[in-house]
C-alpha cells in the first residue's frame, strides 16, 4: 500500500486540513496541545494542516490523535488525497484507479458533482 514517491504521478498522501472549534481557555489550550503534536499551523487559511503518508504505527496515531481532536473538542478535520509534493521524500500510498478518480474530480472542482469527464 506504500511506497516510495519516485514517481509522483503515482504516489499519494492524505493532507488533513484541521479548524479549531471554539472553547473556554482550558478546553481550548487542550485543543491546541493535541494539534501542536501533529500538525503546523498556517495563519494565513487560519487552519492546521498535516500529511499522512503511510498507515503505520505514526500514521494510525496521527489519525487518533485527529479523531479524539474531533470527538473531545469538536475539532472540524478533512481528509483530501493529493499528489506527492516534487519535495517529499517520505513512504506515499499508491495510487489506484479508485483513489486516481478522486484525485482528478479534486482537482477538477468546478464539475458538477456525478458528472464525469469525457474522455
Amino acid at each position: 500500500m506504500t511506497s516510495s514517491p519516485n514517481s509522483s504521478d503515482s504516489a499519494w498522501v492524505l493532507e488533513a486540513a484541521i479548524r479549531t472549534a471554539p472553547a473556554a481557555d482550558r478546553q481550548w489550550q487542550e485543543q491546541l496541545g493535541r494539534l501542536r503534536q501533529i500538525a503546523s499551523y498556517n495563519p494565513e487559511t487560519q487552519m492546521w494542516h498535516a500529511r499522512l503518508r503511510a498507515l503505520d504505527l505514526a500514521g494510525m496515531q496521527m489519525l487518533q490523535a485527529l479523531f479524539d481532536a474531533a470527538r473531545v473538542h469538536g475539532t472540524e478535520v478533512r481528509l483530501t488525497p493529493v499528489a506527492v509534493p516534487a519535495y517529499w521524500d517520505g513512504p506515499a500510498f499508491t495510487r489506484g484507479p479508485d483513489v486516481a478518480a478522486v484525485l482528478e474530480a479534486q482537482a477538477d472542482r468546478s464539475r458538477p458533482l456525478g458528472q464525469l469527464p469525457l474522455a
